[in-house]
């Protein structure tokens, strides 16, 4: 079993005493995302889990559980979302000088190879047009060379409830924001993906996608997968074939995993998540946050401990 932690939420950067808390205890309750009656025990035994996929824009508290995880025999990589978008776009998320030296930390620790640099999603607007992110990922590539040997990138998507928040921002801002995936942006939108191909190539990082509709082969970039089955088999030696996540979309190429995490208890705010409805969302839910619950939102009195089963 794969757990993945989480697309739906950033642990380590918010919840990594309550994670600790579970490690210890030893199992975890996974609770649908949209029917919260319906609630499963996952073992967080060690010989129960393959790999634990971490998900972050923001590791620095969670690096001083690092060395209980490993003494207690977890395999483990990171994906580490690294933008550097204005305030507008991302309110709260640390300075990007401070998030790049938190990636340097957990590369050194943990090796290169273990963490993934995610720059996701790339929006382009008015203030953050092609020219901003190719000055941005060049500046951020050069400092992470030798610290990560992949990048993943993805355009935004436009859904419904990321399209309101945008308007609002349109409307108190003035940004524009352009969907780049459109037929009449195709000869844009690859010679920026060569663009910066191309940048992180002279820094030994390789670039695939994420989950996009659009071919961008002929750029040189080859479709990825964020919870990767092939590098888990490199990293940890499994010995095992993982199937297709059947519950992503038809273009994700991760593989099946369990995310324990609950949508809107991101306090970082960021305008284009759609895995946060609003910021009053998740003032209300982390109301129902417990670090000791075996659950990550809920107070769960009756223990289904003793029916402990992996889903």
């Amino acid at each position: 079993m794969i757990l993945s932690a989480s697309r739906r939420t950033d642990i380590p950067a918010f919840f990594g005493e309550w994670w600790m808390n579970r490690i210890k205890e030893g199992y975890v309750y996974w609770v649908h995302p949209f029917n919260p009656k319906q609630v499963k025990v996952i073992s967080l035994a060690p010989q129960d889990v393959d790999a634990i996929v971490f998900w972050t824009k923001n590791p620095q508290p969670f690096l001083k559980y690092l060395d209980e995880m490993d003494s207690r025999g977890y395999r483990y990589y990171f994906t580490f979302t690294l933008n550097d978008y204005p305030k507008e776009l991302e309110p709260n998320v640390p300075k990007v000088e401070a998030r790049i030296e938190t990636f340097q930390q957990l590369s050194e620790k943990i090796g290169p190879k273990k963490v993934i640099w995610r720059y996701d999603p790339i929006i382009i607007s008015s203030t953050t047009p092609f020219d901003y992110h190719l000055q941005k990922i060049s500046s951020i590539s050069n400092d992470l060379k030798g610290y990560t040997h992949r990048l993943v990138i993805s355009f935004l998507d436009f859904y419904a409830k990321t399209n309101n928040k945008l308007k609002k921002l349109q409307k108190a801002h003035g940004i524009r924001f352009m969907d780049i995936r459109e037929k009449n942006y195709r000869e844009e939108m690859i010679s920026f993906c060569w663009n910066v191909q191309q940048i992180c190539a002279e820094n030994g990082i390789e670039v695939v996608s994420c989950a996009e509709k659009a071919d961008l082969t002929e750029a040189g970039i080859q479709p990825g997968s964020c919870i990767d089955g092939e590098l888990l088999e490199k990293l940890f030696y499994l010995g095992k074939v993982y199937k297709k996540d059947s519950n992503q979309r038809p273009e994700c190429g991760c593989v099946q995993s369990v995310d324990i995490g609950v949508y809107n208890t991101c306090l970082f705010d960021c305008q284009y998540c759609y895995a946060v409805q609003s910021k009053k969302a998740v003032q209300n839910r982390l109301k129902k946050h417990d670090k000791n619950s075996p659950a990550l939102i809920g107070d769960f009195k009756t223990s289904l401990a003793s029916e402990r089963t992996e889903v």
